[in-house]
């Protein structure tokens, strides 16, 4: 039976934390570093390309709608079975019993304590459900659920190695007849787009969002080279200025072991408010219904005059030599707004308030509402 958002439930399992924000890294490298120009990323996305030597130009293919980006380093799980399913929406943060067949959704994996764990992108092709997930996150996230699975009938799989991601800035509604022929799945990002039983944390009235176009391409890894062609290719640095610009959060970039979803304004896409009872679920109920989440994501423009920026983790202060307010969690050189970043800070800050890393000033705008 279906509780309330305000309803208690107990935590279907006690597994040991999965992923708390963790920088890992992947065994696959991808064969489009070999391209001409490409520099390596590190950290959480080592594997693909930072770079192919123009970040400025690639974010602009970006936004035209030119290019795709190498997100081959990202984890690819599928779910089989009938179960599959009803087996998911009991133990995530979505809805996803009655989930379409190529419709593109998003759910989390939480901690009993309701501690963001798992970021999954979720598309059910009619067979099989296939989750897209942040690099070397894949291991863990399946080593969890086959613990969950009990005496139902699902099958689950780590299929990394046979297939890779790529990603464009093509919102397309429908999965086209072309990609299906060529078994290629295609998952449409919902950020920012408001949840059929979802809240909003911030409280602007046009989001920076508002559409935006990209999806994600699972193709077989094999294909990978021959399903880019001829097109440009942008790498991370121009993708994750555009995330940052649309106040996207990312897990392991954006959180660490203590996010619970409020705090990075993730219910809108993410949670799935009057579901039935999944790990979790209390925290979000009691913050959702009762208080206020002890942190919030805030943007932040920031003073590049110095040619040198903060790197994310770095300290947020209201003054030099005063104590940190919060932390920086993500940086990036725009096309059009320049050094931008974002950051998350203790929810009682006030929002007129300089922010300061180190020396560096930033400007903040808030994204979920104090």
């Amino acid at each position: 039976m279906a509780q309330s958002v305000g309803g208690r439930c107990a935590a279907d399992g006690h597994p040991r934390r999965t992923y708390a924000g963790v920088v890992t890294t992947t065994t696959n490298h991808s064969p489009l570093l070999d391209r001409h120009g490409a520099v390596p990323g590190e950290g959480l996305d080592a594997g693909v390309a930072a770079h192919y030597g123009d970040p400025m130009r690639e974010q602009r293919l970006l936004e035209q709608g030119l290019a795709a980006v190498d997100l081959s380093h990202r984890g690819v799980v599928t779910v089989t079975g009938p179960d599959r399913r009803s087996w998911l929406h009991s133990m995530t943060t979505q809805s996803l019993t009655d989930l379409p067949p190529h419709t593109s959704t998003e759910s989390l994996v939480l901690s009993p304590h309701g501690h963001v764990e798992h970021a999954l992108h979720v598309l059910d092709d009619g067979t099989t459900t296939w989750l897209s997930v942040e690099p070397g996150t894949a291991p863990a996230l399946v080593e969890w659920l086959d613990k969950m699975r009990f005496m139902l009938r699902v099958e689950v799989a780590d299929v990394t190695d046979a297939y890779a991601v790529l990603g464009e800035p093509i919102g397309s509604e429908s999965l086209p007849a072309e990609l299906d022929s060529r078994g290629v799945i295609a998952w449409r990002d919902p950020w920012p787009e408001l949840g059929a039983d979802s809240a909003p944390y911030s409280e602007v009235e046009v989001h920076p969002a508002t559409g935006r176009a990209w999806r994600e391409l699972i193709v077989p890894r094999d294909r990978l080279v021959a399903e880019i062609g001829d097109r440009p290719l942008a790498g991370t640095w121009a993708a994750e200025a555009e995330r940052v610009a649309a106040w996207r959060p990312r897990l392991g970039v954006d959180t660490d072991h203590r996010t619970i979803p409020h705090e990075l304004d993730w219910l809108r896409t993410a949670v799935h408010l009057h579901k039935g009872c999944y790990r979790g679920q209390e925290t979000i109920a009691r913050v959702h219904n009762l208080g206020r989440p002890p942190r919030r994501l805030v943007f932040l423009h920031l003073d590049g005059s110095g040619h040198v920026l903060p790197d994310a983790g770095a300290d947020l202060v209201t003054a030099p030599g005063e104590r940190p307010v919060g932390r920086i969690t993500s940086v990036a050189r725009h096309v059009d707004d320049g050094p931008i970043a974002l950051g998350v800070v203790k929810r009682n800050t006030p929002v007129d308030a300089a922010l300061y890393a180190g020396e560096v000033a930033a400007a903040q705008t808030p994204i979920v509402a104090p």
